[in-house]
């Protein structure tokens, strides 16, 4: 026997209820105030993107924020160009290029080092509200920095700051320490249908 519409709509109604009070549950178990740390890792497009969106909302909440670019730095980013010049962001584009554009293994090396003095005094300043590292995890990958140094700096920062760090992989010592990870897969992207790369979308 079929249910009438009427009772429908009360069975739809009772599971919206059920699901609303597991999460007012949730939030209301959620009591911690502190800052948080996110690691943005995969293969698809917008890791960097997304890290610079939420960058864009702490500085709609007048936070103050630094950037810390670890590989771009061969031409001027879309975000570089913007934020660049925000009276509440502190930007540091402090790499050569890629890796496989450079072939310098040492110059990037030197590159990454001083990068992370420039990554450390920000995790260690009580004025920045929000650190961005962007591309940071490469720095791992290429044995240029030491994960250990990062963990240390993270667990050591001030509690209420807020730290994003970007890049397609990243070692076990950093995915097990972070607040949140999230992967951003890749399904489909227009390089691969030979669509010329372009300032906007990606740079």
């Amino acid at each position: 026997m079929s249910r009438s519409a009427a009772e429908q709509a009360e069975i739809e109604m009772a599971k919206r209820l059920k699901k609303k009070q597991v999460v007012d549950e949730r939030i209301a178990k959620a009591t911690e105030e502190r800052g948080v740390t996110i690691l943005l890792t995969g293969n698809g497009k917008g890791k960097s993107s997304s890290a610079f969106g939420t960058m864009a909302r702490a500085l709609g909440h007048g936070h103050k924020a630094t950037v810390v670019q670890f590989i771009k730095g061969r031409k001027e980013t879309g975000e570089q160009l913007f934020f660049g010049q925000h009276p509440q962001v502190d930007f540091h584009v402090m790499g050569h290029g890629f890796t496989w554009e450079t072939r310098n293994p040492e110059l990037e090396k030197q590159a990454a080092e001083q990068a992370w003095e420039v990554a450390k005094r920000a995790l260690a300043d009580p004025e920045v509200h929000f650190v961005l590292l962007d591309e940071l995890t490469y720095m791992y990958k290429y044995g240029y920095l030491e994960v250990n140094d990062l963990v240390t700096a993270l667990a050591a920062r001030p509690a209420h700051q807020n730290v994003m760090m970007t890049g397609r992989t990243a070692p076990r010592e950093l995915l097990d320490s972070v607040d949140t990870h999230s992967k951003i897969a890749n399904e489909r992207h227009a390089f691969e249908g030979g669509v010329k790369a372009q300032p906007g979308i990606e740079w």
